[in-house]
This record gives structure tokens, C-alpha cells and sequence, in this order.
């Protein structure tokens, strides 16, 4: 299950692919170029980046001024500008995400399409689930550069300007990824909301702060990391003041104390001395303690005493994404499935039959691609569907398949957006009983092409479920091939077959509906069909 079939890179001969990344934050928006490699390796060209004022406006009226949104439309068209210089102008070279600072704004859907009409940019919808993915492949390459350092528990932060993003890692497991409202621009508009003096001041964030490091440790259970992975241009302002060296590719690393020691002497001087002292904009100026005072809070209170600061970003995790291609990496596949199995065991599944089904399921997908025509991404999307098809039966046996739609979509799976949720959703709710139906709400509001591929989906799974109805895992193989209108299964080493046959007379019937074959089961051995 760990192993992830990856499509055959392209000719070394062939030229990079230039690629773009616009990250639409709280505090600036920020561009970076890149180019990939055909062995899908990744190189910076340029990065770019302009203050702007969205957070503000967000967090503290719920809306984004008219003039904030011409400010950002300003910038995004000479990012627009410099996109034509690169000769970057196909959308599938672009991409354009946005965090809290607009996700949280009433008028999210106008600002998007006033940036649209105005430098066709279409922005991404980019939740949580998305933003975990992304920052777990940012950080990777630092996790294996130095496996002796995070072999333990590792405490991945990033404090942004509206959130806090945090990962928990058992050496390269994901075991806790969560976001908080919690970020330098939000402690920030906190204080002057009150208005209060510099030593109140202080005991306001940290009041803030330590409420949400309370949430994150009832979450995790106590964590007790060993080391954090620190993010965010602050921390790395922080790590190249304290150290004197540069933090590039390699992990700069820092001691609490040290982190503690110059946060203290941040927070004793106004920013505007703060931005003449070091040369950086009133808006950054401001901004640096809260966000080093969160980072020095999270360690401590964690117990964490070491911390290496790393440089990398939400655009450098998107541009590896966009280097796969339309398929998970392998590192991302084998977090997706831990989580869905995490979240089986949660409701009691039948493990043993779930991770068999989907293996036989993810089988047939890989020997049936010329068939269903589908991107090797929604292999992942199969077999999560498959491990987790059963959970409803935590709830009810009758009708489990409606109930583990339910729980799937209403819970949270590692780096899975909620539209990707919903196919696996509904993937795992036609396993079996009713085909999909126009009159099924969550069905009916796809896309076409989305809901073609659940029905192809769903088909597979119905056929993989069926060769395991007696849940002893007796078919430990299957292999295909397809003579007209007959898609023929071929297994070895079961004589007797019947109870499999007479599951998958009704099963595949969804099968033959979207696919035009009929399923037809033999054995090796016999040489007999149904």
C-alpha cells in the first residue's frame, strides 16, 4: 500500500517547465518562479513580494476595502507583467492561492473576481487540509537531510500573519496537523484594540498564545517533541541575526535561549525603532515580536530546547505539488493512507478486510487505466474510499454505506481538501446499495467529469469488495484483460470460487452499467467462468 506507481519522468532532454506560484497572504503578496526538471526536481528563479493590507481589513471589519482590493489588483498585474516577460501565460503553469486573510473576508467571491477580470488570475480555493500538504512537502527535504536530528517527535511550526500552522511528526509521520487563528497581524490588531500599555501588551498575547498551545496540546495528547522546525521570515530574520549566517538550504540551527534572548530585546523597543535599527518596513518592524514571542512561547512550553529554522514556504510546497503532475507523491500517498487508517481504527473497522480491498481495488485500478482513463491521483482517492467504506457500520449495519459517507465528510484527513473529502465520501457510500442517482444531493452538485469519476470509482470498489465477501482474504491476487465486451478476472491458487461468484453477479452490475463489460471471474486453475 506504500507503493505508489509514478508515471515515467520525461526525457532528460527536454527543457524545464517554467512555472509560477502567487501567494495571496495577510500581510503581502508573494510570487515566486521556479523552474522543474523532467526528473521533477525544483529550482528557484525569483521570488517577489509587496506589503499590502488584506489582513487588516479582514480580521478586523470582515470585509476588504475597496481600495485594499485595487491595491492588490495593482500588484497582481504587474506580477501579471512579469509572468509575460518569463513567457509564463498558460493557467496550468499558475497557480494563485489565498490563506485566512481572504478566506475570512465577507466579500471573499467579489474580491476574486474583481482580480480575475482585471489580470485573469483565477485564485485557488485552498483550505487547511491543502495548506498541511503543502507545508509537509516543504519541509521534507530538511526532514531527510538530517533523519538523526528528526527521528523523534518533531514540532513543525509557522506563524503567519493570520494563523499559526503546526504539524506533529513521528519521525516522518504526520500524527497531528492543525491550524489556529492565532498569527503576528491578529496579536498585533489585538493590542492596539485595546489600546493598552507596552507591559499589558505583553500579557495580552501571551494570554492569547498560551490558550491556543493549551488546544494543541489536548489535540495531541501531551505531545513532547524533541526538536521544532521553525518557519516564517521572522524566525528566520531571528536565526540569521543570532547566528550570523544566512538561512538557505541548509537548517540553521538555534537554541530556545538564544531565541528567548533576542525576542526579549525586540519586545523592549518600538518598532519604529526596531525598522530603523534593522532596515526593514514599518509593517515587518511590527510584526517581529509577535510572531517571535508566539514561536518562543510554543517551544517552551513544549519543552523544546533545540530549534532549526528552515527556508522554505507555502510556495515552495505548492511548486513541488505542481512538479507530480496530476498524482500524490509518494511521501504525501503514504500520509493520506496512515490517516484514513488512523481514522478506521478510530470507528472499529475490520482492518485486515478494509487494507484488502483496497488492495485488490488499487490493483484493478493499475491494470485497468486504458479503461477508465483516469489521473493516477485518483488512485489515492480509491483507496481511502476502500479503507474507510465499512466505517458506517460503527453507527448502524443498515444503511453503513450513507453513515460512513457521513463520518468520512465530516472528518479531517490529511492533506485532503473538502472537495476531495466529498469524492471519497462518495466513493465509500456506492460500495454498495443504490448506484449514484441525480436525486443524491452531494452527488448531483459535482461537476460531470467529477461525477463520472466517483461512478468509475465506485465501480471498481464494488468489484474489488466483491472478491473478498467471505473476508478471509482467499483472493490474494487478481490479474485482468478484456476480450470484447467481458472484462475477465483471473485468480490463482482458489479452487472454488461460488461464494465470490455469486457476490459479484449484483456487485458489478454498476460495473458493467458505466464501463460496457461484463465481469467475468475465473480461476487459473479450473479454467471456469461464471
Amino acid at each position: 500500500m506504500k507503493n505508489v506507481p509514478t508515471d515515467q519522468p520525461e526525457s532528460p532532454d527536454t527543457q524545464p517547465r517554467l512555472v509560477a506560484v502567487i501567494d495571496i497572504g495577510s500581510t503581502s503578496l508573494r510570487m515566486q518562479i521556479a523552474e522543474i526538471h523532467s526528473d521533477r526536481s525544483v529550482r528557484r528563479i525569483e521570488s517577489f513580494s509587496q506589503a499590502v493590507s488584506l489582513g487588516e481589513d479582514s480580521f478586523m471589519k470582515r470585509s476588504i476595502e475597496h481600495d485594499t482590493i485595487e491595491d492588490c489588483v495593482k500588484v497582481l498585474a504587474g506580477y501579471r507583467d512579469q509572468l509575460n516577460a518569463y513567457g509564463i501565460d498558460q493557467q496550468v503553469d499558475i497557480r494563485v492561492v489565498a490563506t485566512s486573510g481572504l478566506s475570512e473576508a465577507s466579500n471573499r467571491l467579489a474580491f476574486r473576481d474583481r482580480v480575475f477580470i482585471a489580470t485573469g488570475f483565477e485564485i485557488e480555493p485552498f483550505d487547511e487540509a491543502e495548506l498541511h500538504r503543502v507545508t509537509y512537502l516543504g519541509v521534507l527535504p530538511f526532514l531527510l537531510q538530517e533523519p538523526e536530528i528528526f527521528s523523534g517527535q518533531t514540532l513543525v511550526l509557522e506563524v503567519g500573519g493570520g494563523t499559526s500552522e503546526v504539524l506533529l511528526l513521528n519521525g516522518l509521520d504526520v500524527s497531528l496537523a492543525r491550524t489556529f487563528p492565532l498569527g503576528s497581524l491578529r496579536l498585533r490588531k489585538l493590542i492596539e484594540s485595546y489600546d493598552a500599555p507596552l507591559l499589558a501588551s505583553r500579557s495580552l498575547m501571551e494570554a492569547r498564545i498560551t490558550r491556543v498551545i493549551t488546544q494543541l496540546m489536548v489535540d495531541g495528547s501531551q505531545p513532547k517533541p524533541e526538536v521544532m522546525l521553525s518557519m516564517g521570515g521572522e524566525v528566520r530574520f531571528a536565526a540569521r541575526e543570532i547566528s550570523q549566517q544566512a538561512v538557505t538550504s541548509k537548517l540553521v540551527p538555534i537554541t530556545l535561549d538564544q531565541l528567548n534572548a533576542f525576542t526579549e530585546s525586540l519586545l523592549a523597543l518600538s518598532p519604529a525603532t526596531i525598522a530603523a535599527q534593522y532596515h526593514m518596513s514599518l509593517p515587518d518592524a511590527q510584526s517581529l515580536g509577535p510572531a517571535l514571542l508566539t514561536q518562543t512561547m510554543y517551544a517552551s512550553r513544549l519543552g523544546v530546547t533545540q530549534i532549526h529554522v528552515a527556508d522554505t514556504n507555502l510556495r515552495d510546497g505548492l511548486v513541488m505539488e505542481m512538479a507530480q503532475g496530476q498524482q500524490w507523491s509518494s511521501a504525501i500517498y503514504d500520509q493520506m493512507v496512515r490517516s484514513a487508517l488512523q481514522l478506521g481504527r478510530k470507528f472499529n473497522f475490520d482492518e485486515a478486510h478494509a487494507v484488502h480491498v483496497a488492495r485488490l481495488a488499487t490493483s484493478l485500478f493499475d491494470q485497468l487505466q486504458e479503461l477508465h482513463h483516469l489521473p493516477r491521483k485518483y488512485r489515492g482517492t480509491l483507496e481511502l474510499a476502500a479503507i474507510l467504506h465499512e466505517i458506517g457500520r460503527f453507527i448502524s449495519v443498515r444503511s453503513r454505506h450513507k453513515h460512513a459517507s457521513y463520518l468520512i465528510q465530516n472528518s479531517e484527513l490529511f492533506g485532503i481538501s473538502r472537495n476531495e473529502c466529498t469524492l471519497v465520501s462518495l466513493v465509500a457510500r456506492y460500495h454498495r446499495g443504490a448506484n449514484p442517482q441525480p436525486r443524491h444531493v452531494s452527488y448531483s452538485r459535482l461537476e460531470r467529469d467529477q461525477r463520472i469519476t466517483v461512478s468509475k470509482l465506485a465501480a471498481i470498489l464494488r468489484v474489488a469488495k466483491s472478491l473478498d465477501t467471505g473476508r478471509r482474504q482467499r483472493v490474494g491476487s487478481v490479474s485482468t484483460s478484456i476480450a470484447g465486451s467481458r472484462l475477465h478476472l483471473m485468480v490463482e491458487n482458489v479452487e472454488d470460487l461460488t461464494v465470490e461468484k455469486l457476490e459479484l453477479q449484483p456487485s458489478s452490475k454498476l460495473f458493467e452499467n458505466v464501463f460496457g463489460k461484463r465481469v467475468v471471474l475465473t480461476s487459473a486453475d479450473l479454467k471456469s467462468e461464471t
